[in-house]
């Protein structure tokens, strides 16, 4: 009784560390605080798991646990510590995969030990498919972000074919725990059809749509630890799940908003699918003339001004441009100019990755202005300096129907008196489409790597 309630105490502890994590992750001032109190209690409630474990456990064991964690601790810290922010949504899909397959893993191992116990059994091959789907779908997304895999890729039907693979699952799963059958064989074709499944489902997901699968994903792995839980009781799994799956739930909800697509048409339909047509009637819709401008242009006009808007993108995450574009925000606020950033949901590779990359770079937290908020303030700004963004800016959203991005919200930076725009050549975005930005007239483009313009323009307003 003494070790129930031993272990059980620390479990609760846990899941309370969980909770107050998670609810600190909701703001950047207190989100590295919430990170380590929610790793603090997943130390405590592992270590409470092995030393408090009530059963006879061979010396053996111990050790391959332990060498287990150690191998595990040392990666985990390795790859965490030299990746750079512009992987770190690769990073977050390969993590979330290995949650998956954990999972599966659990299954597989389990399955044996519940023959004929229909709920356990039901439990065991869900987090099965479930977990199994997170790891593949999870890996394909890894080798989607990081270039190796860089073109979507469809079966004729693809969507059908997927779902009709899903449904098949499910009954085969259903006729496993109706038969109480005990087949190895039968687990295991579950399991790699499983995979399969995962596999097809995210290949054909274009890059742009990469913030909400890995969304979906996470609430997938999250399900899966859940049904671990449930099956062994485990209150701090089934918390820890729970939290996991709701919290990637909401995301995705959030960045389906973000992208103006249903949750339904991301599950079921052609998530991500945008045809050459599609584009190339968007590409002939664009007319007009670019405007170039230089460094110094630039930089007089910022100096003229008394309200500038910075507005984030991917491109300034590849450049490693975060420290400049500070030094850039302080310098113009000693000139008396008042400067913002407006952060898009899905800019980036990920949700939140601009906030964390920011962050990096001490900015005020309260200059980071999310879309809703700072969308009636373009029109008061007199300079909007767009970095590496793209589609998250593309008017087509609100002004072209045949646009596949048509109805997807985003920051109405062409309200601005003025508008910079620094790329570094005229390539389109994840959307594949071009920007009618760009050929407004209000804009001028400002062409370079945005770490070295953002220097180059520090330094002209530093002799004005």
């Amino acid at each position: 009784m003494d070790y129930i309630f031993s272990l059980e105490f620390i479990y609760l502890i846990a899941s309370i560390t969980y909770i107050l994590g998670l609810k600190m992750l909701g703001h950047p001032e207190t989100a590295r605080r919430g990170n380590l109190i929610a790793a603090a209690g997943m130390t405590l409630a592992i270590l409470g798991t092995i030393f408090l474990y009530q059963g006879e456990v061979a010396t053996h064991i111990y050790v391959l646990i332990g060498i287990a964690i150690l191998i595990g601790t040392i990666i985990g810290w390795a790859v965490a510590k030299k990746v750079a922010m512009t992987k770190m949504p690769e990073l977050v899909s390969l993590f979330n995969g290995m949650g998956g397959a954990s999972a599966a893993l659990i299954g597989l191992i389990e399955f044996q030990h519940y023959t004929g116990e229909t709920l356990s059994t039901a439990t065991i091959l869900a987090g099965i498919i479930i977990g199994s789907i997170s790891f593949s779908g999870s890996m394909i997304a890894w080798g989607k972000l990081n270039g190796t895999i860089k073109k979507p890729f469809r079966l004729p039907k693809y969507n059908v074919v997927n779902n009709a693979i899903f449904l098949v699952l499910v009954i085969f799963a259903a006729y496993i725990t109706w038969s109480s059958s005990s087949s190895q064989l039968y687990l295991y074709i579950l399991f790699f059809g499983a995979l399969a499944y995962g596999i097809l489902f995210v290949l054909p997901i274009g890059g742009a749509d990469m913030p909400v699968v890995i969304s979906l994903l996470n609430s997938f792995t999250g399900l899966a630890a859940a049904l671990g839980g449930f099956l062994y009781g485990n209150m701090v799994m089934l918390t820890g799940g729970i939290l996991v799956g709701s919290a990637g739930t909401i995301l995705t909800f959030a960045m389906c908003k973000a992208m103006n697509r249903s949750l339904v048409n991301v599950i079921f339909g052609e998530f991500g699918n945008v045809s050459e047509n599609e584009i190339e009637n968007d590409s002939h819709s664009v007319k007009g003339d670019i405007k170039k401008t230089t460094v110094s242009d630039v930089a007089i006009l910022m100096n003229y001004s008394q309200r500038i808007i910075f507005v984030p993108g991917y491109g300034l995450a590849v450049a490693q441009a975060q420290h400049a574009i500070h030094e850039l925000e302080l310098l113009l606020e000693s000139k008396g100019i008042e400067v913002k950033y407006a952060i898009h949901p899905v800019a980036g590779r990920m949700p939140g990755h601009m906030n964390v990359l920011l962050a990096e770079t001490n900015v005020d937290y309260d200059k980071l202005a999310e879309m809703d908020d700072v969308n009636p303030e373009f029109q008061n700004t007199d300079v909007v300096f767009v970095v590496g963004a793209n589609d998250v800016v593309n008017p087509a959203a609100h002004n072209n129907p045949s646009s596949p991005i048509y109805g997807m919200p985003i920051l109405d930076v062409e309200n601005a008196k003025q508008i910079i725009v620094n790329k570094r050549s005229m390539k389109p975005g994840y959307a594949g489409i071009e920007n009618e930005l760009f050929y407004n007239q209000k804009t001028s483009m400002l062409f370079g790597d945005a770490k070295a313009i953002i220097q180059a323009l520090i330094s002209e307003l530093k002799g004005m």
